[in-house]
């Protein structure tokens, strides 16, 4: 008799709790497809169109809290030998420039030059933030507008924006940063001038900086481009936002840059909003007088790996140690891979939406 009741107690009990354990292997066979659907939805995103292809719970999320892959000095793969050093730059270099210009300027250059690609193949290759640091020849006659880095590029800013923008309508669900700053011996008749072309070029697909974009906002309202201006003739202007803070190491050592990144994010924090966290590294005086035969590029190349271990590491997100916009130099070499490590990082904010519609 006490068998049969225990018999059937645990049939009564299976057949009860059979809904529950149905339900439990529903969701686990569910978290699996969404999951898998998820890695493959990943897997398949193009570098060209990698926003396009995000998963869903990424869609709302704010654009200065996901990873986004940007380009140190974007401009820096066409400077022009024939060009004289910049007024910004140092004194004793602007002089040498006079004396022995055959020297200087090479040198520059190739210090100087911290990419390859031109900008819609960086664009192509997925980088979706554009550091352009424009600049103004005092003796040009035509008023031309142009980039800089220690010399001035040969590419105008006209030119470099018109194909910007051009890309941008062959890519509708993408949306690119760009900040612009330096503006070195422009006047404030240039500076109108250049909000003018701005506004005129762009249109409507520029983001106001009153919103809080999202890429679901962005594609419900066609924006395409956020933009910073680093100077007072931008700040009436809605289309237009304020200056977004820059974490620069300032050192030639890998090393020293991991440590200065990772003391702004556990000491200062990021800000609200957009920010940069470069990964560039930067010469001096005396690391390129004790290494001749070197130039940026293999000063970098040398250093990817350290930087790129350290880069795996890093997550997006609103917290105080997350990181949002990421530059670096020379972004397509090693198969892309800087961009590609950038985007990934993205998967870890699915962690906590991963049962979200």
């Amino acid at each position: 008799m006490t068998e049969s009741l225990v018999a059937l107690a645990i049939f009564r009990c299976s057949v009860s709790y059979r809904p529950f354990w149905r339900r439990i292997v529903v969701l686990a066979a569910e978290l699996r497809k969404r999951m898998v659907d998820i890695r493959r939805t990943w897997d398949a995103s193009s570098s060209s169109a990698w926003m396009a292809q995000l998963p869903l719970p990424l869609l709302n999320v704010p654009l200065w809290n996901l990873a986004i892959p940007g380009s140190h000095d974007s401009m820096a793969y066409c400077l022009d030998i024939h060009s004289p050093v910049l007024h910004s730059q140092p004194k004793i270099l602007r002089v040498l420039d006079h004396i022995v210009p055959c020297f200087i300027r090479p040198c520059v250059n190739k210090w100087g030059t911290t990419q390859e690609l031109i900008i819609s193949s960086q664009l192509e290759s997925g980088i979706r933030f554009l550091d352009l640091r424009i600049a103004h020849k005092p003796k040009d006659s035509d008023q031309s507008l142009y980039f800089a880095h220690g010399i001035y590029s040969l590419v105008t800013v006209k030119v470099a924006l018109t194909e910007v923008a051009r890309w941008l309508e062959q890519h509708s669900t993408e949306v690119v940063i760009i900040a612009l700053s330096a503006f070195d011996d422009m006047t404030p008749v240039q500076h109108n001038n250049l909000i003018d072309f701005l506004k005129r070029l762009f249109e409507k697909k520029l983001c106001p900086k009153s919103e809080i974009p999202s890429l679901k906002t962005c594609w419900l309202r066609g924006y395409q481009v956020v933009m910073s201006y680093a100077d007072p003739a931008g700040s009436g202007h809605e289309e237009l936002w304020p200056v977004w803070d820059y974490w620069w190491g300032n050192e030639s050592d890998p090393n020293l840059v991991i440590s200065y990144l990772q003391h702004q994010k556990e000491t200062v924090g990021r800000p609200v909003g957009f920010f940069m966290a470069g990964l560039n590294l930067t010469e001096d005086a005396r690391y390129v007088l004790h290494h001749p035969g070197q130039s940026m590029k293999s000063m970098t190349v040398r250093a990817y790996g350290l930087l790129l271990d350290w880069l795996k590491q890093q997550r997006p997100g609103a917290q105080k140690t997350s990181l949002n916009i990421i530059c670096a130099d020379f972004v397509g070499i090693s198969g892309n891979e800087f961009t590609r490590v950038v985007v990934a990082l993205n998967t870890q904010l699915l962690k906590q939406d991963v049962f979200s519609g």
